[in-house]
């Protein structure tokens, strides 16, 4: 896949700004004191649906309705954050969306999808099996698919790493969660675009870490995707597009267990206020994970969401 350029990130830019403005990245004195050196957060869970996936639905759609004027409706496949972003994006163009969860998916993320006006339909046990449903339902029905990895999806989410480079100092490194690829691909992108130095690190969920192994054997390895807390980075099967991307731009990629990861979310909690939710709080877990190696570093952080049901939020800060 070849990756955006800096032409491609305007525009994407000029599409996701109809929609949200930029969102804030802030350096909070607390949680400098606790990983022991500066750090910056993108606070993506302060966009309209919570989470930056509307970034890259919007830039998706925009390409739909541009495309394909007979287009009866569309379909995807989430864990929550997705099927939100495409919800609202499908409802500003007046197409219909269908919605794939797995059975046990997040309660609120399932409200508030369909608040967006999706139809909303339970099947199997993970995402690869929501993904293989909503497959055949695009297929049986005529509607259009989509995708959870996809080029306008990187350019999307790379209006968002645009922001934060441009807007501050230069990074010395940047920790992004890895979910199917789409946020740290965006970010690798603005990165080479703007010809800078930073590492960009990857973090997973230690409980689903099938990009972490794919990294390590170079070629795509799937592996069970047991993640709870951190379920947007639930990955059975990694994308071989994303992985290409990832192996030739990414400096390493941390693993981050269940306990870091509601550690992680406590500390957002006491330090910002903010409600992060478990994938957006792996980034800062694999940053506390290595922190000793980063003193005088200036680093990045992505909070890419906060979509978490209460009762889980409530038994991550118990956890912590």
């Amino acid at each position: 896949m070849q990756l955006p350029t800096l032409g491609d990130l305007h525009h994407a830019t000029e599409v996701v700004r109809a929609v949200m403005p930029p969102t804030p990245q802030y350096s909070w004195p607390l949680l400098n004191q606790r990983v022991g050196t500066e750090v910056w957060v993108k606070h993506e869970n302060h966009s309209p649906v919570g989470a930056f996936k509307l970034r890259g639905a919007a830039v998706y759609m925009d390409w739909l309705k541009r495309s394909g004027p007979s287009v009866k409706g569309v379909v995807a496949a989430t864990r929550g954050n997705h099927g939100q972003g495409v919800a609202l994006a499908a409802a500003r163009i007046g197409l219909k969306s269908t919605i794939v969860v797995p059975h046990g998916n997040s309660r609120e993320k399932n409200r508030a999808m369909q608040a967006l006006g999706a139809e909303l339909i339970e099947h199997g046990d993970d995402f690869q099996a929501a993904l293989e449903h909503a497959t055949a339902l695009a297929e049986t029905n005529g509607l259009d698919m989509i995708p959870s990895f996809h080029p306008l999806l990187v350019h999307g989410t790379g209006t968002y790493a645009l922001e934060m480079f441009n807007t501050m100092p230069e990074l010395d490194a940047i920790y992004v969660p890895i979910g199917l690829g789409s946020s740290i691909c965006g970010v690798v992108s603005v990165r080479n675009a703007l010809g800078l130095k930073t590492k960009v690190i990857g973090v997973v969920a230690a409980e689903s870490p099938s990009y972490a192994i794919s990294f390590r054997e170079g070629k795509p390895v799937s592996h069970a995707a047991l993640a709870r807390l951190a379920d947007g980075l639930a990955c059975r099967v990694p994308v071989a597009e994303a992985l290409e991307i990832i192996l030739a731009n990414v400096d390493h990629i941390v693993e981050a267990t269940e306990q870091e990861t509601a550690a992680a979310m406590s500390a957002y909690y006491e330090d910002t206020h903010n409600i992060a939710e478990g994938a957006a709080s792996a980034a800062l877990a694999g940053l506390l994970k290595e922190r000793e190696t980063l003193h005088g570093k200036r680093i990045g952080i992505v909070l890419t969401g906060g979509n978490i049901d209460r009762e889980l939020f409530l038994g991550a800060l118990q956890i912590a």
